[in-house]
């Protein structure tokens, strides 16, 4: 319990005092795993309407090979990214092994099917009554698809929640793709592997308790934004 109270206080320090390694390492955390989920998002939240609302010769397996995807070892994804950009590999002349760019690649890998699985999820459960009762209407395709949209922003919101979650947490793939390297791919997840194999237990413990944080507070973000609409449970949360 001490262990974790020294944790606590070291966080509030590493934060307060302005340590720059520390907020270095902060703010490359939220880039990499940021510009992760948002690519994600703009790839898996279509593909998931897509094969939701459709259907097609095939669509069992792409949907089989999505939710395989959502539990893809992260150091499996880490190898098949190393695998295309190691130096002697298809697209080594682009030098991006060991950077940031193969960081936010190898979690766009772990991110994506999770997304794209939770949203196709929410597709599914949708009443296929009212795509129907949409036509009747006179709702054109477009209009048909932003009508289903609304209808599963909530779960997708959930989706881009486990996606953040899935990547902010990740160590596995960014070890191996970024090197752990101080001041150019080290994150919180990898800096406190290093702080627990030299026994710098507090510093560890500081380190995960500020990507909670992160965590938390993302969530918390886009939790109000999904229940924006609800402004009753707003005034119950801040409460």
């Amino acid at each position: 319990m001490q262990l974790i109270w020294e944790g606590i206080k070291q966080s509030f320090i590493l934060i307060f005092s302005g340590n720059r390694e520390v907020l270095d390492i902060i703010l490359l955390t939220l880039k990499v795993s940021g510009f992760a989920v948002i690519i994600s998002m703009l790839m898996g939240i279509p593909a998931g309407l897509a094969i939701g609302l459709n259907n097609f010769r095939g669509k069992k397996f792409i949907v089989s090979l999505i939710n395989t995807g959502m539990g893809l070892p992260p150091v499996a994804a880490g190898l098949f990214v190393s695998v295309f950009l190691w130096r002697s590999s298809p697209l080594g002349f682009l030098h991006l092994m060991y950077t940031p760019t193969a960081m936010i690649v190898a979690q766009v890998l772990i991110a994506t099917p999770i997304i794209s699985g939770v949203t196709l999820a929410a597709v599914a459960q949708i009443n296929p009554k009212l795509k129907l009762q949409a036509l009747s209407l006179g709702a054109n395709r477009t209009q048909v698809l932003w009508i289903m949209v609304k209808e599963a922003k909530l779960p997708t919101l959930a989706a881009v929640m486990a996606g953040f979650g899935g990547v902010i947490s990740e160590v596995g793939a960014v070890m191996m793709v970024g090197g752990n390297i101080k001041g150019q791919t080290r994150v919180l997840t990898t800096a406190t592997v290093q702080m627990v194999r030299m026994g710098e237990m507090p510093m560890a413990f500081a380190l995960v308790i500020i990507l909670l944080v992160l965590a938390f507070a993302a969530n918390i973000v886009l939790t109000l934004i999904q229940q924006r609409d609800n402004p009753t449970w707003i005034q119950k949360f801040w409460r």
